[in-house]
């Protein structure tokens, strides 16, 4: 018991559910031990000792019920392993995989080729911290030794193809973005206990955050070199205070209401921006909802209208998207004016977007280079109080 403790103790106060009162990293902590019950750890037959969460079956995953799309976030693990143990830290979706490997000595992120790294100092007698990092294109896992101080990590950088097909402007390095649900398990070897998890953000009390589906996200296609110029990452570096994004490919209004519950009540922010509806999904009733929890958590809300794409989808979009900013007095960017091409939010300006060529269509909706500079320009017209 004295490493739970000392544990709790190196974390400082525990907050595990509910509205947080005040800022703090901390979105989720549970210790786990005999005779409790934890709903929101899903998998098959689930044994709780003294010692944690008792992982005896290979190739089963323990999936932690709750949806974080933070760009700058961790999970941390108290964990025990025996010697023939190979623990693997994943997310549901498959996309980012790291090992801790206790007969090799090993720890490893699956990457193509996989990347690995020798940690002589692994133990089955000891118990440790495993850390598996998201820090925007970058993901990687740490370990500390809780007996000696001693640690390693290994981190890969995503590094995005632009386009797709004949659009692509490079070949990319795949590493993934944690897509959406932490997971855990026993990938061979005989035992592993998890006595604790924590997911934690990076940042708290934030002058913006900004959620939305994968325009929000371009840490998934960006080039490396060229991500700094990325709209977001324009607008986070342009504020004065601290601001971060929150964005998740393919999803819609509804995915967004289930993880915005998960992370702002707990970091705060003073402005929430939010751009959706590129996949669907809005009606007045959702978009109403969004921006009424958004207020509850005494944040103010910025509804932007979504940029021009192919399919001039955004068009009716962003008429639903004004009507509610009238209706509850709020501001948004008209990125569809900065992304279209003449400027009127009708048809898109092919030039401010990577050209994704697939079988079944051709294209234009996640804004490149010359577009990020648009919409970042955009919010200098439209919220310049952001940067106060």
């Amino acid at each position: 018991m004295r490493f739970i403790v000392s544990f709790l103790a190196f974390l400082g106060p525990v907050v595990c559910f509910g509205q947080a009162s005040s800022p703090t990293s901390i979105l989720y902590n549970q210790v786990l031990s005999e005779n409790r019950d934890y709903p929101e750890l899903l998998g098959t037959n689930l044994t709780y000792t003294d010692d944690g969460l008792h992982l005896r079956e290979n190739d089963q995953l323990v999936k932690l019920n709750k949806y974080f799309a933070l760009g700058r976030r961790l999970i941390r693990y108290h964990v025990r392993l025996s010697a023939d143990a190979e623990m693997v830290f994943s997310s549901n979706e498959g996309d980012f995989s790291a090992q801790v490997d206790m007969g090799s000595k090993r720890i490893g992120i699956a990457t193509t080729p996989a990347l690995y790294k020798q940690v002589d100092f692994l133990d089955a007698s000891h118990e440790y911290l495993v850390e598996i990092h998201r820090d925007y294109q970058t993901s990687g896992i740490r370990i500390v030794d809780l007996f000696t101080g001693q640690s390693a990590e290994l981190f890969a950088t995503m590094d995005g193809g632009g386009g797709v097909g004949r659009g692509m402007v490079q070949s990319g390095f795949y590493v993934g973005l944690q897509h959406d649900y932490y997971c855990f398990g026993l990938k061979k070897g005989s035992d592993a206990w998890v006595k604790q998890l924590i997911v934690e953000s990076k940042e708290t009390d934030l002058t913006l955050l900004i959620y939305g589906d994968s325009i929000t996200e371009p840490e998934g296609y960006f080039p490396t070199e060229d991500f700094h110029q990325s709209w977001t990452q324009l607008i986070i570096n342009r504020v004065q205070g601290k601001a971060m994004s929150s964005g998740r490919g393919g999803t819609t209004i509804h995915q967004l209401l289930d993880r915005i519950k998960n992370e702002l009540p707990y970091i705060k922010a003073k402005y929430v921006m939010v751009t959706i509806g590129t996949n669907g999904g809005n009606t007045e009733e959702n978009l109403s909802e969004l921006v009424a929890y958004i207020k509850s958590q005494g944040a103010i809300p910025i509804l932007n209208n979504i940029p021009a794409n192919e399919s001039n989808t955004h068009i009716d979009a962003n008429v639903m998207i004004e009507k509610i900013r009238q209706k509850y007095g709020i501001k948004g960017c008209r990125f569809d004016l900065a992304t279209s091409a003449d400027h009127d939010g009708k048809d898109v300006d092919q030039t401010t977007m990577y050209f994704e060529d697939y079988d079944w269509g051709k294209i234009y909706h996640h804004p490149n280079v010359k577009g990020s500079k648009l919409m970042f320009l955009r919010t200098l017209i439209d919220v310049p109080e952001i940067y106060k």
